[in-house]
């Protein structure tokens, strides 16, 4: 079989040869240009990723058979992260494909049912992968993908009463196969299977997923373990910081006592967890990615021949909005995009106007006052 060549920069062009395999520093240092903080998190990807790409390779190497260990099988390294709303989950798995340049999914877990209930079938998640990839299943076989909101397939409940549990158990069930790897056939254009339509046969042994949710509740479940709670672990619960500390200590167990089957756990042997971002995380979201929202507003401006600046106070009060709406940096856009709105519809008369520079102030943010504006004297 010939090998995948995702990882190479000329993948898909017929003369690339042999792939190259990142190493998890550059994996790092290329996730680091876009996500902010959550360095642990960053480490524990790279390596994941890296080892599971370092598996498909050896996986095809023709020298192999002269290895005393070429009988040892190395095992998927599906991973998944538990962190809050807006802490760079998806992010993370989107920054991931990109640089590796390989095919990228995203699945919301709640749509999930288990096959033959009213829904989307789990297996619609490697026909929306295969679409991305223009419809290349050696590409397909190679790619990512993420599967959002993982926790909420978690058992609701454990009564004797409940036999079919379409949204929680089942999907957990018909997760296994397709996580661990498996040929699974779909149908080309998505929906229910037909028996007039040619089904793709797409083996998953080789595709990376990632899970990630925000496990609500489940820093209680550990405290519980780890005794935090005599110390008053459920008053102090409500401080970030401590829910991010018990977070780590997160084990098998608890995924158990939370909701999940242990086979599925067994399928995500990488477990990471991310930080709640505080004010200056929120800063550094604003301002430092290569693609940050002060970045992206003022390329806007400059296509309009304006220039855009941002007083600090100006931006901590969009962060103090943003913290409010507690969905962590996803709120950051929202805020900022409400607060431009109308400098932005009003934009190309500005720009027609000579103005050459706006400054966005506090009072700008707060009370929807005009920002400071400098015109060119030619208009004076």
């Amino acid at each position: 079989m010939k090998i995948p060549t995702p990882l190479d920069p000329k993948a898909g062009e017929p003369e690339s040869t042999e792939p190259r395999l990142h190493r998890p520093s550059e994996i790092k240092a290329y996730l680091d240009k876009y996500v902010i903080g959550q360095e642990s998190a960053k480490r524990a990807v790279a390596v994941a990723v890296y080892n599971h790409y370092k598996r498909i390779l050896s996986d095809h190497a023709d020298d192999l058979s002269d290895h005393a260990d070429d009988d040892v099988e190395l095992d998927k390294s599906n991973i998944l992260i538990i962190g809050p709303t807006g802490t760079g989950k998806t992010l993370i798995a989107d920054t991931l494909a990109r640089f590796l340049a390989v095919p990228f999914a995203i699945a919301d877990a709640t749509t999930l049912t288990e096959a033959g209930y009213v829904g989307e079938d789990v297996e619609n998640i490697l026909v929306r992968l295969l679409q991305i990839a223009n419809y290349d299943i050696y590409k397909a076989q190679a790619g990512i993908v993420y599967i959002d909101e993982i926790d909420k397939v978690g058992r609701k409940s454990s009564s004797a009463y409940i036999t079919r549990d379409v949204s929680g158990e089942g999907v957990q069930q018909s997760l296994l196969k397709i996580l661990e790897g498996t040929v699974a056939h779909i149908p080309p254009k998505g929906g229910r299977k037909h028996p007039e339509q040619s089904l793709i046969p797409i083996d998953t042994k080789n595709i990376l997923f990632i899970c990630g949710g925000s496990f609500d509740g489940l820093p209680e479940i550990i405290g519980r373990r780890v005794n935090t709670a005599e110390i008053g672990f459920t008053k102090t619960l409500a401080k970030t910081e401590k829910a991010d500390e018990i977070l780590k200590e997160v084990i098998p167990e608890d995924l158990v006592k939370f909701g999940f089957i242990p086979e599925l756990i067994g399928r995500l042997p990488i477990v990471t967890t991310l930080n709640h971002l505080d004010e200056a995380d929120l800063m550094r979201v604003l301002l430092e990615p290569k693609n940050s929202l002060v970045k992206q507003y003022k390329k806007l401006f400059r296509m309009e021949g304006v220039e855009l600046l941002f007083r600090k106070e100006a931006l901590q009060e969009i962060i103090k909005l943003a913290i409010k709406r507690n969905s962590g940096a996803r709120a950051l856009r929202s805020v900022m995009e409400s607060s431009m709105l109308d400098l932005m519809f009003h934009l190309p008369e500005y720009s027609e106007d000579r103005v050459t520079k706006i400054t966005i102030t506090k009072e700008f943010v707060l009370r929807g006052k005009k920002p400071l504006m400098r015109r060119s004297r030619r208009s004076a």
